[in-house]
């Protein structure tokens, strides 16, 4: 009898990551497993592409936490959606974002999107074993800096 077929994952940030060096991070699968490939001087080491997905991903939440009205808002002008009912639609699935992210697995970021947020600087450095170091996104206000 036949297993039934597992959607395959995606890797979310292909594109947009880089390691240390600034050198850019290789996508593949290993299997069925999407992984990111950093050069370790010489040694390709295969990260598990949820592993470094997930820090992202929740990096990213956390700085939308508590701003999901703002943001709501802006989004609806841009969508010209600019009524109170879009608005609480997008800010009602901006606080459920956290419960999007094993679909975000299956579908992915479509490819445009992630060439645009290329476009406009956003990076991700990580080290040899996966962690995130640093997620730069031009034109964002660091909390923990002071006005």
């Amino acid at each position: 009898m036949n297993e039934p077929t597992l959607p395959l994952q995606k890797h979310l940030f292909a594109g947009l990551i880089f390691d240390e060096q600034g050198q850019p991070v290789e996508a593949v699968y290993v299997g069925r497993e999407p992984c990111y490939v950093v050069n370790d001087r010489g040694f390709r080491r295969h990260i598990p592409a949820i592993e470094v997905d997930r820090q992202v991903f929740e990096a990213i939440v956390k700085q939308i936490q508590g701003h999901e009205d703002f943001i709501s808002e802006q989004a609806a002008k841009m969508l010209g959606q600019d009524d109170p009912f879009s608005k609480a639609m997008i800010a009602t699935q901006l606080r459920n974002i956290s419960q999007q992210f094993p679909l975000l697995l299956i579908t992915g970021i479509p490819e445009e999107t992630r060439a645009y947020l290329g476009m406009t600087g956003f990076k991700i450095i990580i080290n040899v074993h996966g962690e995130v170091i640093q997620i730069a996104q031009p034109g964002m206000i660091n909390p923990d800096e002071e006005q």
